[in-house]
């Protein structure tokens, strides 16, 4: 006859991730400047577009912040991933938003010139 073994519950830590990471506030910050400045470029464009082509100067004004807030969100999210022991979701984030708004603010300004 075969004995039947019942397993004791033991916890597993194998499961879970005990870590010492944290979200750097500088990388959560290069997040929200990035989807600010990429908001206000978008909402620029879409209201340019509905007057027929002609930029108010409020639309200017808010591409020239939104490009202000690009280039400190970059600057944020460079810094937070040089530092050590983070979660490097929002600085890779803020990272990509910041560069993102850059090159459109870029583009805008090229498609301008031409």
């Amino acid at each position: 006859m075969k004995k039947i073994r019942i397993k004791k519950f033991e916890p597993v830590r194998d499961r879970y991730m005990f870590t010492d990471n944290r979200h750097p506030e500088k990388g959560v910050m290069s997040a929200i400047l990035g989807i600010i400045s990429v908001s206000a470029l978008i909402a620029a464009v879409v209201f340019t577009y509905n007057d027929g082509g002609q930029a108010q100067l409020r639309y200017a004004a808010a591409a020239l912040v939104a490009a202000i807030f690009s280039v400190v969100g970059l600057v944020l999210g460079i810094m937070s991933r040089l530092e050590k022991d983070i979660f490097k979701l929002f600085p890779n984030l803020g990272i990509v938003l910041n560069t993102l708004s850059i090159a459109f603010v870029i583009f805008i300004l090229v498609l301008g010139l031409s």
